[in-house]
């Protein structure tokens, strides 16, 4: 299923590459040696998710269906294609995927989801018969995951390290023998 989700990124304009832009506008600030292939890496573990896939497949697939014109509903549909801001769900579709990753990631989309940098940008613009209603919000979703996914990983290293020479100041004979 994780190819059948990049297949449908990438038919849908998105490459990884563009979401590990949004992952370094996220980190770059506080993790200044972050580089690009460190971003892929942690986009393609959050996208073997099994419910960041089926999140991804579900909002494609509607956004699709808006497109193609074949909802049953003429209101989902009118809805789905103007993106209408009162039309919650597809950011609840992307918390989802952020839950997974905690608050930092909760926080990371809601930030994302405001500024709307680069290929979520290009995904919100209006385009006349092209529906990206769940897209870029996933699309934001998954670099709010990634970018949550590795400031967890860069920052637990450098606070064992801190602890531990804390703790070795505080204890100058910590290799004492339980009694």
């Amino acid at each position: 299923m994780y190819d059948k989700c990049i297949a449908y990124l990438n038919q849908r304009g998105v490459q990884l590459e563009d979401i590990a832009e949004c992952v370094l506008f996220l980190q770059k600030e506080y993790h200044p040696q972050l580089t690009k292939e460190k971003c892929l890496q942690a986009i393609r573990e959050v996208l073997h998710k099994r419910e960041v896939q089926h999140a991804l497949l579900t909002g494609i697939c509607l956004d699709l269906a808006a497109e193609e014109q074949v909802l049953d509903d003429d209101d989902l549909q009118y809805i789905l294609m103007q993106d209408s801001a009162l039309y919650g769900l597809d950011e609840v579709l992307a918390y989802g995927i952020c839950n997974l990753y905690g608050s930092i990631a909760l926080t990371n989309y809601g930030y994302i989801d405001k500024c709307k940098p680069g290929i979520i940008s290009e995904l919100n613009k209006d385009h006349k018969d092209t529906c990206n209603t769940f897209l870029d919000d996933i699309v934001g979703a998954i670099a709010a995951a990634s970018a949550g996914k590795l400031a967890h990983n860069l920052d637990q290293p450098s606070t064992r390290k801190k602890e531990t020479s804390l703790h070795q100041q505080d204890e100058p004979n910590s290799q004492r023998t339980p009694t």
